[in-house]
């Protein structure tokens, strides 16, 4: 059973200038969006991370807001949380799915996004997997966009020197400021 293994844990990015994290969730079951905040919160702030926190009404619209965050705000990284306990109905299926994809959309367009959405059987294992003194996926998913954020940064700077580069740059770097001559 997934509760009794142990897993590794990588060690906790550090990071010479301060990050900031948007917490996306969906609040539809409130006592597990509340113990998945706590953890994320706890292991950002643990990072010397700042947060801000906003309210969606369901999983499928945490990778919309994010998508709007990422446009309209400043943020380096992105949590998202969120519960979606099976029902009777494939609905289950088309949220668990959508949310993911949208999520995975973002973060290979660049965005740095943990994802904590819980897709579970039932409420049981929901409670396990959001306590922030069990399983803690909330702040596991907050770890997931520390470490995301700390690879950008680290290769941020990096050029691999492919492409095309404007005429007029190359002329400043050999420092030619004039341009071409014409003949």
């Amino acid at each position: 059973m997934a509760a009794n293994e142990q897993h590794y844990t990588l060690p906790r990015p550090a990071f010479d200038k301060p990050v900031k994290l948007l917490i996306v969730v969906a609040p539809y079951y409130r006592d597990i969006a509340d113990d998945l905040l706590a953890g994320a919160r706890a292991e950002i702030e643990a990072a010397g991370g700042t947060h801000d926190t906003v309210e969606v009404p369901g999983a499928l619209e945490v990778p919309t807001a994010i998508g709007i965050a990422e446009r309209l705000s400043n943020f380096d990284g992105y949590v998202a949380l969120g519960c979606i306990i099976r029902g009777e109905t494939t609905h289950y299926d088309t949220v668990c799915n959508d949310s993911s994809r949208g999520l995975t959309l973002l973060g290979l367009q660049g965005l740095c996004i943990g994802n904590g959405i819980l897709t579970v059987e039932n409420r049981g294992q929901a409670e396990v997997r959001a306590d922030p003194q069990g399983q803690n996926k909330g702040g596991g998913a907050a770890a997931a966009a520390l470490h995301l954020i700390a690879l950008g940064r680290k290769w941020g700077g990096q050029s691999k020197g492919v492409g095309f580069k404007p005429a007029r740059d190359e002329y400043q770097i050999a420092g030619d400021t004039k341009g071409p001559t014409t003949a």
